[in-house]
């Protein structure tokens, strides 16, 4: 092997250890016949994903991936998965049935779609790696045996309706958005979306009045209607010019068309209610909620106030000036800022108020992207300006990635299997783990590392005092949190926080796929054991 494929190799080694060790310790403290089937699908994908990588390098992966990182399968293949584990046992000592066969569904359904795309590598790779066909058989074979005694044959249905989502899904956005994803942020990403398709679906075919609450349907509702929203007019501006007046008028017609005259009844159907009146009456249903929207709203004018500055200084400095690292770490100050009184006084309209921020960006890049007037080259000019390296494809997702890692605590966090009351032990602390993993330690990880780090980590650019600064400014973010939030008691757990928020920094500092998403689903997966 080349020199320097060995120097490349090394990150990606480490990386794969840091999340051995991470499935190993939620195992230790949850151990079932899934912990078989997940260990075995970690062996196979720690093989596999060396084969993506080479077809990356050769070129010869079927869609055209980001090139700028590795694979990133291991980390990603078992993301779904131990988040479905956690959850199982965490409402299965809740007594919660109904949540307790969803997260048997949540992590079955992760492991057949990793191991889909597994099987996909070992596939295309030329000549065949018999080796990694056996480990892959392997764990195939492990996998559908605890599947065939674990789940009905609705479940099994159900799983293999995602697999085909993902398929199709897989199909048309890679082919749609090349070089903005790698091998396992394709997996995490459409893999959740085509789960998310799937739920939609089921819910609206077996409403049941009254039961449910209304929130997770809208985010069900967002997410389809977005993606679905971005695929039409793809498919549109694929035979007209998206530049003109014309398509304009048009782009912003049909989406209050498609909002209103569909997504708008399908959530109808869903809440059994009016969704706008309902919206409006949850976001003025208590004078605390008026005042965090008045401070959110105070907040988001700030963040453009620095977009807008920022933009002035290229402007009359230089046309080639970048926002530095710490300039684009002022958005998580925002974004920690923006979230912390929404954890302390008002779940709810947190989890509403991130779902609609999703809806505005992904609208926002919508516009961007197919230039659509009058607002589209500004947009390009003013973000083209925050690009870094991620950000290799048509569409920049970023600031996207950054929203939705904050919000998937909060989005995923298991509501019916949590004691009322004061929250106990570390997963009190679970919906705070995109706060601490990206908001605290990232953000203080990379300022730190850029400014006084010197001593590098083996084989990555990121340095030991960064990482070690990450992990002291979250073990004073956790203590400030006891502090605030009067709901959450610790109890004796500090050293199990210790250790997660540890492995999770170390993790920051060797994975090269999108920290902001994976940083607070592992932390979440071990604070939930």
């Amino acid at each position: 092997m080349p020199l320097t494929g060995t120097m490349l190799n090394k990150p990606v080694l480490l990386e794969s250890l840091i999340v051995f060790i991470i499935v190993l310790c939620v195992h230790t403290v949850v151990w079932d016949r899934y912990s078989w089937c997940a260990i075995a699908l970690a062996v196979q994908a720690f093989y596999v994903q060396f084969k993506w990588d080479r077809l990356l390098q050769l070129g010869g992966a079927v869609f055209q991936f980001r090139t700028t990182a590795n694979s990133g399968l291991l980390p990603a293949s078992m993301v779904i998965p131990l988040l479905g584990i956690v959850m199982k046992e965490r409402c299965k000592a809740a007594g919660i049935v109904y949540f307790e066969r969803f997260g048997i569904v949540v992590a079955s359904t992760g492991m057949v779609v990793a191991l889909f795309l597994s099987v996909i590598a070992v596939g295309i790779t030329r000549p065949v790696p018999t080796n990694t066909c056996i480990l892959s058989g392997i764990a195939g074979s492990i996998i559908l045996y605890t599947m065939k005694y674990s789940l009905t044959v609705s479940e099994v249905i159900e799983v293999l309706e995602v697999l085909l989502i993902f398929v199709y899904l897989s199909m048309i956005l890679l082919y749609l958005l090349p070089r903005c994803f790698t091998p396992g942020e394709a997996l995490l990403v459409l893999g959740s979306i085509s789960f998310i398709l799937k739920q939609l679906i089921k819910r609206s075919l077996n409403v049941i009045e009254g039961k449910g609450n209304p929130a997770d349907f809208v985010l069900l509702v967002a997410v389809a209607g977005v993606v679905l929203l971005g695929i039409f007019f793809t498919a549109l501006f694929f035979f007209m010019d998206s530049g003109t007046w014309t398509s304009s008028m048009f782009f912003h017609m049909m989406t209050a068309v498609l909002g209103l005259g569909v997504l708008m009844p399908w959530l109808y159907h869903l809440i059994q209610r009016n969704p706008l009146l309902w919206l409006l009456q949850f976001l003025v249903q208590t004078q605390t909620r008026v005042y965090l929207l008045v401070y959110w709203t105070l907040l988001a004018a700030s963040a453009c106030m620095v977009v807008l500055y920022q933009n002035s200084k290229r402007s009359s400095e230089s046309k080639k000036h970048q926002a530095s690292t710490i300039t684009r770490k002022y958005f998580h100050f925002i974004v920690v800022a923006t979230y912390i009184p929404g954890l302390i006084y008002d779940h709810q309209l947190l989890y509403i108020a991130a779902v609609l921020c999703l809806v505005v960006f992904v609208l926002l890049e919508y516009i961007r992207y197919f230039r659509i007037k009058p607002f589209g080259q500004t947009l390009r000019h003013l973000l083209t300006l925050f690009l870094d390296e991620r950000d290799s494809g048509p569409l920049i997702l970023t600031h996207i990635y950054l929203l939705v890692g904050m919000s998937l605590p909060v989005w995923l966090f298991p509501r019916p299997c949590a004691p009322k009351g004061t929250l106990s032990g570390a997963g009190a602390l679970v919906p705070y783990s995109g706060v601490l993993a990206v908001g605290v330690g990232d953000t203080i990880a990379s300022i730190f590392g850029s400014t006084i780090g010197e001593i590098k980590w083996p084989g990555t650019k990121k340095t030991f005092e960064g990482t070690m600064t990450a992990i002291f400014a979250q073990i004073i973010a956790v203590a400030l949190i006891l502090i605030f939030d009067g709901r959450v008691n610790l109890n004796t757990s500090y050293a199990w926080i210790l250790g997660s928020i540890s492995l999770v920094s170390l993790l920051e500092a060797y994975t090269t796929q999108i920290d902001n998403l994976l940083l607070p689903l592992y932390l979440q997966i071990l604070l939930m054991a």
